[in-house]
C-alpha cells in the first residue's frame, strides 16, 4: 500500500511538471540571480518552502499579527552568525535546483566550506568511540555471544563500566545537571593526565557542545550593555551574537595579521583602557586558542603574559579550547590556559578561568552529537551556585554527548585492544588535516592579490584579498561588503561556499574570507583549480586600469 501511494504521489508530481515545463527554469534563473546579485532579494529559506496556507496568511496587515519584527526583542535582530548567514541559505537552494537541473550549472555539487563540520565532509568517525557509544545505547547487545566477535574488548568493558555509573543503566533519563558523575571523573582524569596539575570533577559542567557553555557565560557576566567582554577581533560569530543576545559590549582587540594573527598585550591594555574611558565595565576575556578563523597557536610565554594581564586587571579568563588537538606545525603546541596559569603558581583563590572543550572539532568531529565541558575555576562557592542555577535550568546535556566527551578525555591506552587501531585513525585524520592546511595555503598564496597566514592549527584559513577599486565600487552599488560580493561570485561560478571576513569583523578596510580545510584530500585539488580560475576571472573583469 505504501509504494502505491508512493508511486501515485510520483505520478503525480511528474504530470505537474509537464504542465509547467517553465517553472524549473524559471527557479533556476532566480537561484542564480540571488547568487549573483546583491541587490536581488534574498529569501529565507523557511519562506521558499512555506506551504501556501502560511504564504497566504502572511498578506495580514502587519498590525493585526501577534509578532513582527517591530515587536520581537530588539537584542535578537541585533544578533548575526555569519557562518550560517546568507550565502549559506543561497548555497542551500542551489543544492536543492542543482537536484533537478544537474546540467543547469557549471558545477556538479555545492562544497561546503564554511563550517566546522568534518563529518558531513566524509571524515569518518573514530570506531573505538562510536562502539561504545553503541553499546550505551543499546545495552541488550552486551549480553549477545556475537557481540565479542563485532566489538573490541576494551569498547565492551568501557560500556560496562559507563553504565555502572548510570542509575538504572539508563541512557535516556536526565542525569545530574552538571552531568553523571563518573563521565565528569573521567574528564577530570583526562585533564590532569594533559596538564599536569590536578583537575576537580565537581569543576566540570557538560554541555551540548562549547556554545551552551559560552551563553551561560555570558548570561551570568553581562547584565547591561555597561558589561563588555574582551574579544579577539577576528573573532567567532559565536561571541559578538551571544555578547548582543544578553545586551552587552563587545570591546575589540586586534589580531597582527602581519606577525601571524598575533596577540599584543599592548593592544589588549590598549582596548581596556578605552572602554573604560567610556563608563564600559569590563568583565572578561575571551581567548580563542587556537584561533578560529585564524588558525594560530598561541606560544607559552604569550600566554603567561595573557594570564597576568588578567590577574591584574580582576578579568575572568574564558578559554575557548575546542581544537586543542588541531595542532599542525612541529614548532607549536597546545598548552591550556589551565596549565599555564599554575605553572605561574596561580591557584583557585587567584584567578577566575572558565575553560571550554567540545566533541564537535579534534579528530573525533562530533558536531551533531552536540557534547562538551567548562571546566570552572576559581569562583566562590556562592557565584559556583548562580552557575549551577542557571546550569540547572536547562536540566541537563545530551546522554550521549556526555559519553562521546568522556572518550575523547579518556581514549583508549597502550596495551588496551584498540589502541594500535584508534592511534591509527587519530593520527590519519590530523596527518590528513596537516597536509590539506599546507595545499589550501599554498594555492591561496599563489592567487594575484592574495595573502594568507600559514595555518598552525584548528580547521581553517583566513585569507586577505586586495580588491580592486572597481570590485569595492561594484560592491556598494549592490549595498554589500566587499568581501561578501567575492564570496556571492565565487560561489555562482564554483558551487563553493566560504565565509566573508566581514562575518568575524576585521580591520576596517581589510577583506577576507575564511576557508575550511576539511573537504577530503581527493576533493582539494579540484577545489583549488576552481578557485584559482575563478580569482582569475573575477580579477580580470574588475582590475583597475591605468589610464594613460
Amino acid at each position: 500500500m505504501r509504494r502505491f501511494v508512493i508511486g501515485q504521489a510520483k505520478n503525480l508530481i511528474d504530470q505537474t511538471r509537464r504542465r509547467q515545463p517553465h517553472h524549473h527554469n524559471s527557479l533556476r534563473l532566480g537561484l542564480l540571480s540571488l547568487a549573483a546579485s546583491d541587490s536581488a532579494p534574498v529569501l529565507s529559506s523557511s519562506r521558499l518552502f512555506s506551504s501556501s496556507s502560511d504564504m497566504s496568511s502572511s498578506d495580514s496587515s502587519p498590525s493585526s499579527l501577534p509578532v513582527t519584527l517591530d515587536s520581537l526583542n530588539p537584542k535578537v535582530l541585533k544578533c548575526e552568525y555569519a557562518v550560517r548567514g546568507e550565502i549559506v541559505n543561497i548555497a542551500q537552494r542551489l543544492q536543492e535546483d542543482l537536484k533537478i537541473n544537474k546540467d543547469a550549472y557549471p558545477f556538479d555539487e555545492i562544497i561546503y566550506c564554511n563550517i566546522g563540520n568534518p563529518q558531513s565532509l566524509g571524515q569518518q568517525p573514530i570506531t573505538f568511540f562510536r562502539e561504545v557509544l553503541a553499546l550505551c545505547s543499546h545495552t541488550a547487545l552486551l549480553d549477545e555471544s556475537e557481540t565479542h566477535g563485532l566489538f573490541s574488548s576494551d569498547s565492551i568493558d568501557r560500556a560496562w563500566k559507563i553504565l555502572d555509573q548510570i542509575p538504572g543503566k539508563a541512557t535516556g533519563a536526565y542525569s545530574h545537571s552538571q552531568g553523571i558523575k563518573g563521565l565528569r571523573d573521567a574528564i577530570a582524569a583526562g585533564i590532569e593526565a594533559r596538564d599536569g596539575f590536578p583537575a576537580d570533577p565537581n569543576d566540570i559542567f557538560m554541555t551540548d557542545g562549547a556554545s551552551p557553555g559560552v551563553h551561560m557565560m555570558m548570561q551570568l557576566l553581562i547584565s547591561s550593555e555597561k558589561d563588555g567582554i574582551l574579544c579577539p577581533i577576528p573573532q567567532y560569530p559565536l561571541y559578538s551574537a551571544s555578547i548582543a543576545l544578553h545586551g552587552g559590549s563587545l570591546v575589540p582587540y586586534y589580531l597582527d595579521e602581519a606577525s601571524g594573527w598575533g596577540l599584543e598585550i599592548s593592544e589588549l591594555k590598549k582596548q581596556l583602557e578605552d572602554a573604560r574611558s567610556k563608563g564600559i565595565t569590563v568583565r572578561a576575556l575571551a581567548v580563542i586558542n587556537p584561533g578560529n578563523p585564524t588558525g594560530q597557536v598561541l606560544a607559552e610565554e604569550n600566554q603567561r603574559e595573557i594570564v597576568d594581564f588578567c590577574k591584574k586587571e580582576g578579568l575572568v579568563l574564558l578559554a575557548d579550547e575546542v581544537y586543542q588537538e588541531n595542532v599542525y606545525v612541529p614548532d607549536k603546541k597546545f598548552h591550556s590556559f589551565k596549565k599555564v596559569a599554575r605553572s605561574m603558581g596561580y591557584g583557585e583563590k587567584d584567578i577566575c578561568l572558565v575553560s571550554f572543550q567540545s566533541i564537535s572539532k579534534g579528530y573525533y568531529g562530533e558536531c551533531g552529537k552536540r557534547g562538551g565541558y567548562m571546566e570552572v575555576t576559581g569562583f566562590t562557592s556562592d557565584v559556583r551556585e548562580q552557575i549551577y542555577k542557571v546550569a540547572s535550568v536547562n536540566l541537563c546535556s545530551n546522554i550521549s554527548g556526555q559519553i562521546l566527551a568522556s572518550l575523547v578525555m579518556c581514549p583508549p591506552k597502550p596495551g588496551d585492544d584498540s589502541y594500535d587501531s584508534y592511534i591509527a585513525e587519530k593520527e590519519g585524520i590530523l596527518s590528513s588535516l596537516a597536509k590539506r592546511a599546507k595545499t589550501l595555503e599554498e594555492a591561496l598564496n599563489k592567487l594575484e592579490g592574495v595573502t594568507c597566514n600559514r595555518a598552525e592549527g584548528a580547521m581553517y584559513l583566513f585569507p586577505c584579498i586586495n580588491l580592486p577599486q572597481k570590485a569595492i565600487a561594484a560592491a556598494e552599488a549592490a549595498k554589500t561588503a566587499p568581501d561578501a560580493f567575492y564570496c556571492k561570485r565565487l560561489l555562482n561560478a564554483t558551487g563553493i561556499v566560504v565565509v566573508p571576513g566581514s562575518g568575524f569583523r576585521q580591520v576596517p578596510g581589510t577583506w577576507h574570507f575564511r576557508c575550511t580545510i576539511l573537504p577530503q584530500e581527493d576533493k582539494i585539488p579540484a577545489i583549488v583549480n576552481r578557485l584559482t580560475e575563478f580569482h582569475k576571472s573575477f580579477m580580470d573583469e574588475f582590475r583597475d586600469r591605468v589610464v594613460f
